[in-house]
């Protein structure tokens, strides 16, 4: 079970009623997908208290069936067949970045409700196709950026919507990570990895206006492995997004986000590890970081472990995803434009990818 220790920032309502939940139907999750990740949105919905985990579909036998046991749930390596016979309540789906598109229509033509892990897919049309979808069948379409519940963000949150910051002016997100290639696509570190910044920063600062883009693929590994982005946001405030494949998890500093504004600024040093504040002038900072026991806010995985489980208390009640899946495609378009600017070089402005 998900266990939040003191000192962690959640909203009132993450929890609920406890005494209202316990009268709602658990949720039956089926899960697609038996990678890294995929063993992770199998151990959140195995630990969540509102959630039956009872089936797991994967393309190797013996894989799904390991897997399978290890959390009591059925076995499949056909969709369908899972889809008919168990009936689930509600399909996670965490696959190969490019295998969204078909599973994800497959699940959403069943009239099921569905929880898709990032990135959405990689060409806007399929996106288009997907929420159109889920949205003829009226179903409940969620999408996983779970950076967004690391304790350091959900603060961030909360600093920018009290106004302690004040008119946001600028905003910096830097992340990068080693790929040893052969990519499978050659945007793939922009779509897979960097959808991540660009939903952060959507919801730290609002809607970007405007994208300009370079891109380096020195490394030779077929693709993009280093892309730089110049932001505009509609409420007019500027940003830049760094991200790499070509250089080290293992560097101190990996992923640093800073939003700047009027009244003062917050950064964000390695997603969950810590959170720095500083009003205008002020030399003193408000700090935080992980105490001694507060393993769970110091794990990175039990982000997804939060946003799981509200998105499973957004589910049992009736109400709309916390980040429903066309903040998916809204982070697409950001995407596509960045290519567009770098393949056309020139300014692109969102309006012009729809």
């Amino acid at each position: 079970m998900l266990e939040i220790k003191f000192g962690s920032y959640l909203p009132p309502e993450f929890h609920g009623d406890p005494q209202q939940a316990a009268k709602l139907p658990r949720v039956r999750v089926a899960l697609v997908g038996t990678g890294l990740w995929g063993y992770e949105h199998a151990r959140a919905f195995h630990a969540n208290p509102y959630t039956d985990l009872v089936a797991i579909c994967g393309r190797n036998r013996d894989k799904v069936a390991a897997r399978a046991k290890e959390f009591s749930a059925q076995a499949y390596t056909d969709l369908g067949a899972m889809l008919a016979t168990e009936k689930p309540d509600l399909v996670s789906l965490c696959l190969g970045n490019l295998d969204h598109f078909r599973p994800t229509m497959q699940v959403l033509e069943a009239r099921i409700p569905a929880f898709v892990e990032k990135p959405f897919v990689f060409e806007l049309d399929q996106a288009r196709t997907l929420l159109a979808a889920a949205e003829q069948r009226k179903l409940f379409f969620a999408i996983n950026f779970n950076h967004r519940y690391a304790e350091p963000f959900l603060r961030a949150k909360d600093y920018i919507e009290r106004g302690a910051l004040g008119e946001l002016v600028f905003a910096s997100w830097r992340f990068g990570g080693n790929h040893d290639g052969p990519f499978e696509h050659p945007h793939c570190n922009l779509i897979e990895t960097q959808c991540h910044g660009i939903d952060a920063l959507l919801n730290l600062c609002g809607p970007i206006s405007h994208v300009s883009a370079e891109m380096t693929d020195k490394t030779n590994k077929g693709g993009f492995g280093t892309v730089a982005l110049a932001l505009r946001f509609e409420n007019a405030a500027v940003g830049d997004l760094l991200g790499s494949y070509d250089t080290s998890y293992a560097y101190p500093d990996t992923h640093r986000c800073e939003v700047n504004g009027t009244r003062g600024r917050l950064v964000v040093e390695d997603t969950s590890r810590r959170l720095v504040f500083n009003r205008l002038d002020d030399p003193v900072s408000e700090v935080w970081q992980a105490t001694f026991f507060d393993d769970e806010a110091r794990d990175f995985s039990r982000s997804h472990d939060r946003h799981v489980a509200d998105m499973i208390r957004c589910f049992r009640s009736g109400l709309p995803p916390p980040i429903p899946a066309r903040q998916g495609y809204e982070v697409l378009r950001v995407c596509q434009a960045a290519i567009r600017s770098f393949t056309e070089g020139r300014r692109i402005a969102l309006a012009e990818v729809v």
